[in-house]
């Protein structure tokens, strides 16, 4: 179970710095879903990248691991309301990168970008434990 734990590790980790990264290559996409009601988009937009990169990267620190863990289930909530504006408001971001233009335009798949988030929190939450 060890192994199993570690090597999801590694992926929650890449996939935090490459959804950060994200945001620098392609801030339109992330600029579109903010809900109106937010001020400083761009300024949230690179927030939020920055601190997913280094969430991701301070997963990888065992000293860091249990806090970076917590942080990245904080932050799960704090772009919860994007996701959930860019439902409700059926919004399909005319920046949305090449490999997410497919789902972007399916609204199941837009909704399903909610419940994900609780279980990425999940996958956050085992690494709070020992």
């Amino acid at each position: 179970m060890r192994i199993v734990k570690l090597l999801l590790l590694a992926v929650m980790g890449v996939f935090y710095v490459f959804a950060g990264v994200m945001h620098f290559v392609n801030p339109e996409f992330y600029v579109e879903i903010m809900p109106p009601y937010l001020p400083w988009h761009a300024e949230l937009v690179f927030f939020s990248g920055v601190a997913e990169v280094v969430l991701g990267v301070a997963v990888f620190v065992p000293r860091t691991r249990r806090l970076a863990a917590w942080g990245i289930i904080a932050l799960l909530i704090a772009v919860f309301p994007a996701n959930l504006h860019m439902a409700v408001s059926h919004i399909r971001p005319e920046h949305a990168p090449e490999f997410m233009k497919q789902s972007m335009n399916d609204p199941l798949m837009v909704w399903w970008r909610l419940p994900m988030q609780g279980m990425l929190a999940l996958w956050a939450w085992w690494y709070t434990r020992d």
